[in-house]
């Protein structure tokens, strides 16, 4: 996997995490879970990124 592709996913968990803080901030938990739910979308994809990896390496690539 492209070291661009993990700094723009791990960028999105950042924005997640800021988004939610600002939600908490403000008592606004439309704002909060939408910043929970970007981190798990950029964790979903760190993952998936780490498994490519794996089965390269196992692969040989």
């Amino acid at each position: 996997m492209s070291g661009t592709e993990k700094i723009k996913h791990a960028a999105e968990e950042l924005k997640g995490r800021a988004k939610e803080a600002v939600g908490k901030a403000t008592d606004n938990d439309r704002l909060a879970a939408e910043g929970k739910l970007d981190q798990t979308e950029a964790e979903v994809k760190k993952a998936a990124d780490n498994a490519k990896d794996a089965a390269k390496n196992v692969l040989g690539d």
